[in-house]
């Protein structure tokens, strides 16, 4: 009887996580978001951890909710997690007014954004082996022979 439910629009190795009307300025949190994107979660966690600007903690709080998204819904694996996009968009601004000197007022504007990070399970590539070359092997093994 409910709403069918709408076809997946990540792929299947993929989790998001949506924080709306976040109280500070979308090029203040786009800093942080850049700080994290491209990361692994463990390293990204971290940095948000230690970070000194005020909206580490939205970021970390959201990123958090993507971790657990892709661990509950999804089944991935958190070790293997990378930030995999974390960009903002713009919500709406509250216009206000101050007043000023000599009867003239100026403008406030809050801004506020939204912010969305994608996490993906990426497995980790097992450095090669280094092959022996057997060629260098049978040309050391004549050099010694000749010798």
């Amino acid at each position: 009887m409910g709403k069918s439910s709408k076809a997946r629009v990540l792929k299947d190795n993929e989790a998001k996580a949506v924080a709306r009307m976040l109280r500070i300025s979308p090029q203040k949190l786009g800093l942080v978001a850049g700080l994290i994107r491209g990361k692994k979660v463990n390293s990204a966690l971290a940095d948000l951890e230690f970070s000194r600007k005020r909206a580490a903690r939205d970021v970390k709080k959201c990123l958090e909710s993507a971790i657990a998204n892709a661990e509950n819904n999804h089944d991935l694996d958190v070790d293997d997690l990378v930030v995999a996009e974390a960009y903002v968009g713009k919500a709406f601004v509250i216009k206000r007014w101050m007043p000023r000197g000599r009867g003239k007022s100026g403008s406030v504007f809050s801004t506020f954004s939204n912010l969305t990070i994608i996490v993906r399970e990426v497995e980790e590539k097992k450095p090669a082996a280094k092959k022996s070359a057997p060629k260098q092997k049978e040309a050391a093994a004549q050099a010694e022979g000749a010798a």
